[in-house]
């Protein structure tokens, strides 16, 4: 044994035997580990892609992601297409980290007792939605996935929504004081066919569809919203445009 191993050995033997000095080790070790790869971070400027097209949530389609969350929607579907030929065929393009940038909680993961939603936006109309919320098995047969009837007569609560849209701006979410003051008019405006308020709203929220609300007396349920949410997912980037900028062939 050469005099360097011996001293390596005597080393691991002076932690094995002395408990506060290999804590003390362990410690530095981890810090050091910890180190490396946080500050890099703090070093960019930003570690998401910019990507054109990319907006916040119009006030509807916020509540809709709230109802979302609240559900447990994520529970069995994620939003994280992977750059995988099998998923790219069956789900459309891969998820970019700059379509979640405005989510909080984001929805990606890898649970899927039903399908990934990333690119669910325009693939069904809203009223296939209403049926699948309402009976998933009168559009899909073989769906596990339980009912959600009761979406369809509860009206959205929108009584906090300028409160929910100035919580989001304080954790970076680019919510002009314009948006937080006239989110209640532009919520009620994206679910309100023909509405003088629609033009003014889809200008702060471009590509937001105006939807017609179903509930008794026209009222906004929060099915109306947790559609205007599902309709809005994988929409916003050209994806074409993305692919020919980025020299993806």
């Amino acid at each position: 044994m050469s005099l360097s191993q011996g001293n390596i050995l005597s080393g691991h033997k002076f932690l094995e035997t002395h408990s506060i000095w290999l804590v003390i080790g362990i410690i530095f070790a981890i810090a050091i580990g910890g180190i490396v790869e946080i500050v890099p971070l703090f070093l960019l400027k930003n570690t998401i892609e910019q990507v054109e097209g990319m907006r916040p949530y119009s006030p509807l389609e916020l509540s809709g992601f709230n109802i979302y969350v609240r559900e447990g929607c994520y529970v069995c579907h994620s939003q994280m297409i992977r750059p995988l030929r099998d998923e790219v065929e069956r789900y459309g393009h891969y998820s970019l980290a700059a379509e979640s940038m405005y989510d909080h909680p984001f929805q990606w993961g890898s649970k899927r007792n039903g399908p990934d939603l990333a690119r669910v936006g325009g693939k069904y109309s809203d009223d296939w939605h209403r049926d699948h919320m309402r009976d998933p098995r009168s559009v899909v047969p073989s769906s596990i996935m339980p009912g959600y009837p009761f979406l369809e007569t509860t009206p959205l609560d929108t009584a906090h929504i300028s409160e929910n849209l100035v919580a989001l701006s304080r954790v970076g979410v680019p919510y002009s004081q314009e948006m937080i003051d006239k989110a209640a008019a532009d919520l009620k405006a994206q679910a309100t066919p023909d509405s003088p308020a629609a033009a003014e709203m889809i200008k702060r929220y471009p590509k937001a569809i105006v939807r017609d609300a179903k509930g008794d007396g026209g009222q906004i349920t929060e099915a109306d919203a947790l559609i205007a949410y599902l309709q809005r997912l994988g929409t916003q980037v050209d994806f074409k445009l993305y692919d020919d900028k980025a020299n993806i062939r």
